[in-house]
């Protein structure tokens, strides 16, 4: 009796386990049929693209920038023109002022599909001075990579324009009554240009020449070049930085209303004192 007994606990343990397997089967069978994840292949990324993959629409795009334009965009198209699919694995810009907008990658262009990545160039502080940007972009591919290029032709600005002398008058009398008056109103868009990133000479050519270099200079603004007294960096700081009171020479630092921060009238000081040597003999100690 009690062998039959552990016989019938023993098939049923079996019968049991069997069915707790073929579940098991059945779950195992389900993860199988999961899509394969893709696996980038990095074998060819290094080497150059061959011929005959993409078709691009061209491979040097140019564009002009005028003075102080803050950005610039660009597009690139291209054709899969080979037999089969082709993955991008990345894309690298030169710089981190440049950005591509395009699908996330890894991206698959099918054969005969096209693509278009734009190009976004952040130009903040690169277009005080007319000259030429270069950019290169790198696409990387998983049959090789292909270099694109950028030039943005930074344009010099426009002239200003010629102020009637009666229009010269009432700046003036505006300026007596208070020397801030140049940063204000319809005086700041030729006294107040975007100074931000600027040092040096390029703050002396968009703040100072407007006046010390005027062919209609007036008669009260000194020639810089030509002083008198005698000059040294701390004599251009203090000056730059509080102006002089009853003349129509502003203060520029930002702690008494003007533009420019104490780094910025640092480096216009030390320009300054490049360019105008003091002319007068120091006195003997």
């Amino acid at each position: 009796m009690k062998l039959r007994l552990i016989c019938f606990v023993a098939a049923s343990l079996f019968l049991g386990g069997g069915g707790l397997f073929r579940a098991s089967a059945q779950a195992t069978n389900g993860t199988v049929s999961t899509a394969p994840v893709y696996v980038p292949d990095y074998t060819h990324a290094g080497e150059p693209l061959p011929e005959g993959i993409f078709a691009w629409d061209q491979l040097l795009k140019s564009g002009d920038a005028t003075n102080g334009q803050d950005a610039i965009r660009f597009f690139f198209s291209f054709t899969n023109v080979s037999a089969k699919a082709v993955t991008i694995l990345n894309v690298h810009p030169s710089c981190g002022c440049t950005t591509a907008e395009m699908p996330p990658v890894p991206w698959t262009i099918p054969a005969g599909s096209n693509g278009v990545i734009h190009l976004h160039v952040n130009l903040q502080g690169k277009t005080s001075m007319a000259g030429t940007l270069i950019k290169t972009i790198t696409i990387i591919t998983e049959k090789g990579m292909k270099n694109l290029m950028l030039r943005i032709n930074v344009l010099p600005p426009p002239p200003r324009p010629e102020m009637t002398a009666e229009q010269r008058a009432v700046g003036v009398s505006a300026a007596k009554v208070d020397r801030q008056a140049v940063f204000k109103g319809d005086c700041a868009s030729c006294h107040l240009p975007k100074t931000e990133g600027k040092y040096g000479q390029q703050l002396y050519e968009a703040l100072c020449t407007i006046c010390h270099e005027s062919p209609h200079r007036a008669t009260m603004v000194p020639d810089l070049h030509n002083l008198a007294v005698p000059t040294n960096e701390e004599f251009w700081r203090t000056w730059v930085t509080a102006g002089k009171a009853g003349t129509l020479m502003p203060a520029f630092s930002t702690s008494q209303g003007g533009p420019l921060t104490d780094m910025q009238i640092t480096s216009l000081a030390a320009y300054l004192n490049m360019i105008n040597p003091s002319r007068v003999p120091q006195p003997p100690n």
